[in-house]
């Protein structure tokens, strides 16, 4: 990556006598040091600025503030925006209300601001205590010589230390981070996974089904230090996956939603989005595009609650089926029909057409990127035959079942996860073919796997664009489901039987530096050493550019 200009980063809050009168002793400073493992009732019972600040949302002139201020009644805090640390020059007259018809949280657009400039902000109640500082900057407008970003996506809390945030944090190299999904997870306590790591509980202890179920559970991952220094340092866009609502969740239901035992879908569905625009920096907006100056568009797609299909299963197209022959017969019939249904949609009409007219605008204006910030792996792949031989009896029986599905879907000519972009190939083709229309230079970002992946996509042989597919913070990978087969083997067996995938990695965790600039886009993996030890050291790193206009991967 290029040298980093990043101003000084604002240090964590210190607490005074007074803040810490207010809080009761159990605020800021125990959600700091304590992170997830901190009693609930304590995290309860604080009082003030409980959660940290936060950013998101930037436009040339704009951005979104956010804090959590926790008292009896409504209260107006004031917010101070300056360019320099110490706030010798600084504006204040804009204010917001914190109350419990959101959770205590609150948010405000500030305006007129300058473009591609650092700010500093913070929040202050009628007592006089402030929040944290936290830093965020303006997109750029105009002549943008280049633009990072960080990419993050499935941040498991009980699986490990999100080691890839605080890296994130201490790098001080990024002008924006993206979360592409799965900023949390719904599971209760005992279930993925199975024993949390010590000092890394969540709450509550149950499902989250209802709005208070949700908003605890984002209460509780804000604990966590190092998602709080993240975003107190950078602007945030972020998108929902499946797991702030529940797994492989789609318009109408969702894999772990049962209505008979767990009520209406559409009650537990807007008590997911409630909460998470209530506790994150982002609009209520379900998409929304960002310019990057002359560089670049950035879309944030919304591939879940709003229009997606319901994935296709591939244990039931081949129920009730004894033989592999009878089985792969069932899913060849599935692949040579109802696969191809045109009808089943990710983004919806509305969002297609929005995204099909803004490709083709960006393009028009000349800039050089024009970037999908959205959840599932676009790049297709399919499980190759000889993988079955790694099955074993010790394997737990779902994973033993996925594999060897996986596998006869293979022999059928199916993908591996319909629950991407590959259970629906007729909406993927119109999105690809709306991008070579409007001749862009397509780059994707993706996450949800849990593992890393870069693409050559292509639409009936034609070059259509690229993709950086991120590994996750914490939640387990392939090396989860094969513990037998040695990582190289297997990545090597999956590229090897997938034409547009160029490499992968199955075992790692971390995040992602992309780069873009007029002339290249540069894709980082960064791998952390260890999720279950708290450390910032870096296992390696592996990096792809492609140069603007090509639609092809190259090593970097």
């Amino acid at each position: 990556m290029l040298p980093a200009d990043n101003p000084a980063a604002p240090t964590s809050a210190q607490l005074n006598r007074r803040t810490l009168l207010k809080s009761g002793g159990a605020g800021l400073g125990m959600l700091g040091a304590a992170g997830s493992g901190a009693p609930l009732l304590a995290r309860e019972r604080a009082t003030g600025f409980t959660h940290g600040v936060a950013s998101g949302e930037p436009g040339p002139d704009r951005v979104l503030l956010w804090t959590r201020y926790k008292a009896e009644q409504d209260t107006q805090l004031a917010v101070e925006l300056s360019e320099t640390l110490d706030f010798f020059s600084h504006s204040r007259g804009q204010s917001v209300t914190a109350g419990p018809d959101r959770d205590f949280c609150a948010k405000v657009v500030v305006t007129d601001l300058k473009p591609g400039t650092w700010y500093y902000y913070r929040f202050i109640a009628p007592d006089g205590t402030m929040s944290e500082v936290g830093r965020t900057r303006t997109l750029p407008e105009g002549p943008t010589a280049r633009f990072r970003m960080a990419v993050f996506s499935c941040s498991n809390i009980g699986f490990g230390y999100f080691n890839a945030y605080a890296h994130a944090a201490e790098a001080n190299d990024f002008d924006l981070v993206v979360h592409t999904g799965d900023y949390f997870y719904e599971y209760e306590a005992g279930r993925y996974p199975d024993e949390p790591l010590a000092g890394r509980s969540i709450d509550p202890q149950t499902e989250t089904l209802a709005l208070a179920d949700y908003r605890l559970r984002h209460a509780s991952y804000r604990a966590d230090p190092d998602l709080r220094r993240l975003t107190q340092l950078y602007p945030m866009i972020m998108g929902w996956d499946d797991h702030e609502s529940a797994n492989d969740s789609y318009a109408d239901g969702a894999e772990n939603h049962d209505p008979a035992t767990e009520g209406s879908w559409d009650a537990r569905k807007a008590a997911a989005i409630r909460a998470y625009r209530e506790w994150l920096p982002v609009s209520d907006d379900p998409w929304a595009a960002y310019e990057v100056g002359d560089l670049a568009t950035l879309f944030r797609l919304e591939t879940r609650l709003t229009a997606r299909s319901r994935p296709p299963s591939l244990r039931e197209i081949i129920g009730g089926k004894t033989s592999p022959e009878d089985m792969v017969a069932s899913l060849t019939a599935f692949r040579d029909g109802a696969y191809r249904d045109p009808a089943r949609t990710m983004l919806g009409q509305a969002q297609e057409d929005w995204l099909a007219a803004g490709l083709a605008r960006s393009a028009r204006q000349g800039k050089a990127w024009q970037v999908l910030a959205q959840q599932v792996l676009m790049g297709s792949v399919s499980t190759p035959p000889a993988l079955a031989g790694g099955v074993t009896e010790d394997m737990p029986d779902y994973v033993r079942q996925r594999v060897l599905a996986a596998g006869m879907a293979s022999r059928a000519g199916l993908p591996l996860n319909m629950d991407a972009w590959d259970g629906y190939p007729a909406a993927r083709e119109r999105l690809l073919r709306s991008a070579l229309d409007a001749n862009a230079n397509l780059l994707v970002l993706a996450g949800d796997s849990h593992n890393a992946w870069a693409f050559d996509l292509d639409l009936d042989g034609e070059r259509a664009g690229i993709e950086f597919a991120g590994q996750s913070v914490t939640s387990p990978g392939f090396e989860g489901y094969l513990p037998g087969v040695p990582p190289q083997l297997l990545e090597a067996a999956v590229v090897q039987h997938n034409d547009q995938l160029k490499w992968a990695d199955t075992s790692q965790r971390g995040y992602m530096a992309v780069e873009l600039t007029p002339t290249q886009a540069v894709g980082e993996y960064r791998f952390l050493g260890s999720v279950r030890q708290k450390s910032t050291a870096l296992a390696g790193t592996k990096r792809f550019v492609s140069g603007a206009g090509e639609r092809v991967l190259a090593e970097g």
